[in-house]
């Protein structure tokens, strides 16, 4: 059974329609790329999937439970977290309490340790502030804050954007290493060609539609998905 599978997904904001039958599945302990061209819908997507799109046809399934009409807060209870673009952690909280927003509360002792295990770098950085972290800290400790609640999927927002680019390798790397702890990744990315060589498979789409899929592999050496999605950057 798939962790998560968003069934023709359509719908967007107003009378406008930016998704068009959308179908992505989503593996336990995979890590998906969503791609494509800039206004694709590939945010809009997530934002679907999560409960947030005004609008909406179609089913989002987590495992066994239909999520379709549940309030976002109640997708976050049963599974499904996220780490958006923007507003991902709290900058004038220090990280620690950053931890405790997270969990609703006072996050215990055990669940402490489980966390920083996957992010030792944030370990002495327990009473600093978010806001003077650096890029790449910062988006470690949304990655950390989304896996406070333990989802079963983690939906990723343009995890590489706005940073330096000596530091998108090294969440790259972050990234990869979900699956470890026990989360499948639907990732939304711009770096399409980096974010394909750390995905199992790939999703593209352009209009609010799903024009090519398949392994990440086989993508990755698709002429025509090189040619009109790639390019020839590194950065895709």
């Amino acid at each position: 059974m798939a962790e998560l599978v968003l069934d023709q997904i359509s719908g967007g904001y107003g009378a406008l329609d930016i998704l068009h039958g959308i179908s992505v599945k989503l593996e336990a302990g995979e890590i998906v790329t969503i791609a494509g061209t800039n206004g694709a819908g590939k945010s809009t997507l997530l934002r679907a999937a999560l409960g947030l799109l005004p609008r909406m046809n179609g089913r989002v399934l987590l495992r066994d439970t239909d999520l379709s009409s549940m309030p976002p807060e109640e997708r976050i209870h049963a599974g499904l977290g996220c780490v958006p673009q923007v507003d991902n952690v709290f900058a004038q909280l220090t990280v620690i309490e950053n931890f405790h927003a997270a969990a609703g509360g006072r996050i215990t002792a055990d669940s402490l340790e489980r966390l920083l295990s996957g992010f030792p770098a944030l370990k002495a950085r327990l009473g600093l502030r978010a806001g003077t972290l650096s890029g790449g800290e910062r988006q470690q400790l949304a990655f950390a804050r989304a896996m406070v609640r333990e989802p079963r999927v983690l939906l990723l927002d343009e995890p590489t954007a706005a940073l330096a680019p000596a530091r998108v390798q090294h969440v790259f790397e972050q990234v990869s290493a979900l699956p470890r702890l026990g989360v499948a990744v639907l990732m939304v990315e711009q770096r399409a060609r980096q974010a394909l060589a750390i995905s199992h498979r790939g999703y593209i789409l352009d209009q609010g539609r799903v024009v090519m899929q398949g392994s990440a592999s086989a993508m990755l050496k698709d002429p025509d998905m090189v040619r009109l999605y790639l390019g020839e950057s590194q950065e895709g």
